[in-house]
């Protein structure tokens, strides 16, 4: 006895990658929240005007000494000096790195983030991708303004440079993936120590005062030193700023590279630390 057959189910269409658009949605999630928040603009802003407005200030001081003392120009890095108010973005950044984490721990907001995505690492890479996006940005933006002001004071005393200049673009891209890196790091620290002041003292501390710390050393273990410490390493590729210590120092590209590698290792920690312990 035969059956008759009907006719045959459609094909089954292939499952799209569910971790890839996992990773989407967390990513939307967390650009939700970086700029639904006041605060974020705030320090942002802050960041970008007050690079610009103490590279200026910076600047005018040196055309000022230059006038007054007959100041000798040689060795003298137009391009880094006039992105020296990097040092004010810097904490601006960092701080705002710090608080994309720690404000969810001081609300209690982590809990319903990691219910909502098990799988932390993926939250936690979302949120690095983001705000780096968001950093670098502003990075970019404020690095530029500050070089164009910069060296339109300069050229009062005709030692500026320019854009097409050897080494003058890389300073404006340098310094703002170095803002970027500053801010992945705070977001490292803030995850691994969860509390802002705790965590803002841990990258104000590593970024600024060890550096200085370091300068009371004899002068041989400050030159092997200082040229490795994670901050004096990164702002290599901006070139010679206001705020470079003396001695020798890594050559730019190594120098962004091993800072990378310390904000690596932070995040890394970060996740394993995500990873075992409770929200």
């Amino acid at each position: 006895m035969t059956t008759a057959s009907g006719p045959s189910p459609p094909p089954v269409a292939a499952r799209p990658d569910r971790s890839r658009s996992l990773a989407a949605g967390v990513a939307r999630s967390e650009w939700t929240k970086l700029r639904s928040v006041r605060s974020t603009y705030w320090t942002l802003l802050v960041a970008a005007a007050g690079m610009v407005a103490f590279g200026a200030l910076l600047c005018a001081s040196f055309v000022r000494s230059y006038t007054d003392h007959a100041a000798d120009p040689a060795g003298f890095d137009p391009a880094g000096y006039s992105l020296s108010g990097f040092f004010i973005a810097q904490l601006a950044i960092g701080t705002l790195g710090v608080v994309v984490i720690t404000s969810e721990y001081q609300t209690g907001s982590i809990r319903a983030t990691l219910a909502a995505t098990p799988q932390r690492p993926i939250v936690l890479a979302a949120k690095a991708a983001v705000f780096a996006t968001v950093a670098a940005v502003t990075g970019i933006v404020a690095s530029l303004a500050s070089f164009l002001v910069g060296q339109a004071i300069l050229s009062d005393k005709d030692i500026q440079t320019h854009l097409s200049d050897p080494g003058a673009l890389r300073s404006v891209l340098g310094c703002s993936l170095y803002l970027a890196l500053v801010g992945l790091l705070g977001l490292g620290i803030g995850t691994l120590i969860r509390r802002t002041a705790g965590a803002i003292a841990t990258l104000v501390g590593l970024i600024i005062i060890l550096p200085v710390l370091v300068q009371g050393l004899p002068v041989t273990w400050q030159d092997t030193i200082t040229r490795y410490l994670p901050s004096i390493a990164g702002q290599g590729v901006i070139g010679h700023t206001r705020f470079t210590p003396p001695g020798p120092r890594l050559t730019p590209w190594p120098g962004l590279g091993l800072f990378c590698a310390y904000t690596a290792a932070t995040l890394i920690a970060a996740t394993i630390a995500l990873n075992r312990r409770d929200a």
